[in-house]
């Protein structure tokens, strides 16, 4: 493959103060594939926005410019056929604060907030250190991948009083891109429940071989109470400039959430943050393009590489995002046997699967985005140290 891009070449992380190579400091011989951001450099048009930036010396306070809510307009229309209006974007420090948010402003102390499992760990936590009633409701593995019981979840809904409903689309850790048909019933139960749906959608752009991603708000009329949180983040690589948008289509959900987030003091959001998102939706289409095809050839590697020489080892193939879960039960080890065999003899670091919901004991995520040779080589240590 022919790429403009550098996907080959790892930077050089040690010493930069990356909470992914933080390990790696004290021992060198541990190889990071944890948490999710990658090991590649953007594209050199942030670079060139960011280093204007700095040269300019001054970095006061700063207020959203119209070409920032152009970008994310233009792009939400372009990338998914979600036609929202610049009014209905509000711009926060990040996704998992705008999770938070959303669970303050529409509901109560003691009230049900309903979450698929396993999921990343931020929405169980932020549901109860925020006081609510977290209900779970397991996702069915089938055929490879991640299904839902509706039957259950309609259950689920009804017993708890749920009042809000977190979703991840597409999914995290399991990679689902849900289908258009999914997603409606997904939508038409909240509104048969009257439950708000937060989607959050952060790894929208990464829908992977050939599937497509669908805005919760694209599939039927259901702006009235499903709202979209998102970021530029995720996508290119830019997690640590702070900044997400989440798109509210009501009214009166949309000055609740506002009204939250002033009570936090988290109206203000990073100047680089919105201009590092202004650059991502503008010019950074093309690098995406080689990354997905980058993203695909290194997923495809450790499906197959897996299957031949651990075939033990259950793999779920993303349909998006980077991320690969991995399912050892058949060995049967405990977690913390797994894992101590994945870090300490492997020198692997993956996110425990146990910390996205009990669903998750006995499997691990692996994070893809990094240039080939560490994929082959993280796949070769693990395989390496796993019993015959």
């Amino acid at each position: 493959m022919t790429t403009q891009y550098d996907f080959t070449n790892a930077p050089q992380r040690l010493g930069n103060h990356s909470v992914k190579w933080r390990e790696t400091e004290t021992d060198p011989d541990l190889l990071p594939m944890w948490i999710a951001d990658m090991d590649f450099k953007t594209f050199p048009e942030m670079t060139a926005a960011i280093k204007k930036f700095a040269d300019y010396g001054v970095y006061g306070y700063a207020y959203p410019a119209p070409c920032l809510y152009e970008a994310i307009v233009a792009w939400e229309k372009s990338q998914h056929g979600y036609s929202i209006s610049s009014d209905q974007i509000i711009l926060t420090d990040g996704v998992v604060p705008a999770i938070s948010l959303s669970i303050q402003a529409f509901t109560e102390v003691g009230d049900a907030v309903l979450i698929h499992t396993p999921l990343y760990p931020p929405f169980a936590r932020s549901i109860r250190l925020n006081h609510r009633k977290l209900v779970t409701n397991p996702l069915i593995e089938q055929d490879g991948h991640f299904v839902i019981d509706f039957e259950q979840l309609e259950r689920d809904i009804v017993a708890h009083d749920v009042k809000l409903y977190a979703f991840c689309s597409p999914h995290n850790p399991g990679g689902r891109v849900w289908t258009a048909a999914e997603l409606i019933k997904v939508a038409e139960l909240c509104k048969k429940h009257q439950v708000i749906l937060i989607s959050d959608e952060i790894h929208q752009d990464l829908a992977l071989f050939g599937h497509q991603h669908h805005s919760i708000n694209t599939v039927g009329d259901y702006g009235e109470f499903a709202i979209v949180l998102t970021s530029a983040t995720k996508t290119f690589n830019i997690a640590g400039t702070k900044n997400a948008f989440t798109m509210i289509e009501n009214e009166t959900l949309r000055k609740k959430f506002q009204r939250q987030q002033l009570a936090n003091n988290q109206h203000e959001v990073s100047t680089l943050g919105m201009l590092a998102t202004e650059v991502a939706l503008t010019s950074g289409e093309p690098w995406l393009k080689e990354l997905k095809q980058v993203l695909e050839t290194n997923i495809n590697f450790l499906v197959e590489y897996l299957a031949k020489h651990a075939p033990r080892v259950k793999v779920m193939k993303p349909e998006g995002s980077y991320l690969v879960w991995l399912d050892f039960r058949d060995y049967g080890l405990s977690d913390e046997a797994l894992h101590q065999l994945l870090h300490d003899q492997a020198k692997v670091i993956l996110n425990a699967g146990a910390s996205f919901g009990p669903e998750g004991k006995g499997h691990a995520r692996f994070n893809t985005a990094a240039p080939f040779e560490l994929i082959k080589l993280a796949a070769e240590r693990i395989v390496s140290v796993l019993p015959e």
